[in-house]
């Protein structure tokens, strides 16, 4: 994996939340979950998924590592989606 100084650039870490809420949200729909169920599943608060969908905050590994096993996905898959659009 190639890493780039330029990833420290505001800009790119914020447009990285944003494509990972995107491969949460788009995972999400496409099991049929509604974000309440998702957010049972995932052990968070459903407000809490919509943040991490829209891209609004930055989630701890931890939270990270629930949301993709709620999705049924290993976290590093959600992570290499998030990281083809930036």
């Amino acid at each position: 994996m190639r890493y780039y100084s330029s990833m420290t650039d505001k800009s790119k870490v914020i447009k990285f939340r944003e494509e990972f809420g995107l491969a949460v949200r788009i995972r999400r729909h496409k099991l049929d979950l509604s974000q309440e169920d998702f957010a049972d599943k995932a052990s968070i608060h459903r407000t809490y998924v919509s943040s991490i969908e829209l891209g609004k905050v930055d989630v701890g590994m931890g939270t990270a590592y629930k949301v993709a096993a709620a999705l049924g996905l290993p976290l590093n898959t959600l992570i290499k989606k998030a990281e083809r659009n930036i």
